[in-house]
């Protein structure tokens, strides 16, 4: 027989693909993670997790013993939904484009935690989406509207971008009056063969063929590039305080966020809670997110 408690240890290590995320997530050291995941895999006598260059893999045991696991986590958040139906209290892991989430939700964290005191939020900002079908996230906010069954999908907002260069970078030379003249500057951009998602293709639709001269994978690392002077780029409009929008009668692009949660969570309070929160969000920032609407 194995302790509940370990398979928990497990589920955290399978979903974070590393022992010191884990560890992380659960408020434990890393070899507290190693050692509860070694003894449920000798209490189950089959090697549960393997380690490679880019982290934690399962086996093919270790996968079987991962669903049921997502299923025994399941009727205990169920159990809990029934005792305490009403109760906002728990962990929510979102997933969110980088710039979304540094620029828009973090600074709004603090006000929810003080409203919310019992809930957990862990906002995972970064390049690449994870996925609540996987149940490696509870919620996802994507560029596209992912289509799983196990999802329910909503959208969430639109919101604009446009070129933008800082004062720096353009004092010393002439402005773009077309978006021909851009091929003359220096351009910042995305890694073409790094792109998480075929929306952010935004120099295609400014000017096909149009590539970087710098670019980086990271929105935030382009927007630190342009603000120190690199170039010119495509931003979110919320992430452009301090830079000068350039050709603003020609170029102006617009996408959506799409909001998905897995079913097993959706109902829940804190989920409601924080779905609640996120639609109070985005309608706050409207401006923000969409200035020349």
């Amino acid at each position: 027989m194995f302790d509940w408690g370990d398979l928990k240890v497990f589920l955290a290590a399978a979903r974070a693909g590393s022992l010191a995320a884990a560890g992380q997530r659960l408020g434990v050291d890393t070899a507290t993670v190693g050692r509860r995941v070694a003894r449920l895999e000798t209490a189950l006598r089959s090697t549960l997790l393997t380690r490679s260059r880019t982290g934690l893999q399962l086996t093919a045991t270790g996968a079987q013993l991962f669903d049921v696991a997502l299923e025994a986590e399941s009727a205990m958040d169920a159990a809990t939904r029934v005792t305490q139906p009403d109760r906002v209290a728990g962990t929510i892991r979102i997933s969110t484009a980088e710039g979304f989430g540094t620029a828009v939700l973090a600074p709004a964290l603090p006000a929810l935690a003080r409203e919310r005191p019992g809930l957990r939020i862990e906002l995972a900002a970064q390049t690449n989406f994870l996925s609540p079908a996987r149940r490696e996230v509870d919620m996802a906010i994507t560029l596209s509207a992912p289509d799983a069954g196990r999802l329910v999908v909503e959208p969430l907002t639109h919101y604009q971008l446009a070129l933008y260069a800082a004062p720096n970078y353009l004092e010393p030379r002439r402005l773009p009056k077309t978006v021909a003249d851009l091929r003359v500057h220096q351009v910042v951009g995305y890694v073409d063969d790094l792109l998480s998602a075929p929306e952010l293709r935004y120099l295609d639709e400014v000017s096909p063929g149009l590539n970087p001269t710098l670019s980086s994978s990271s929105i935030q690392a382009q927007r630190a590039i342009i603000a120190a002077g690199g170039g010119i780029g495509v931003l979110p409009c919320f992430m452009a305080d301090g830079l000068v929008r350039l050709l603003a009668d020609v170029v102006l692009l617009e996408r959506r966020f799409w909001l998905s949660t897995h079913r097993e969570v959706h109902d829940t309070a804190r989920a409601k809670a924080v779905r609640g929160w996120l639609k109070d969000q985005v309608t706050a920032q409207a401006v923000k997110l969409r200035p020349y609407a």
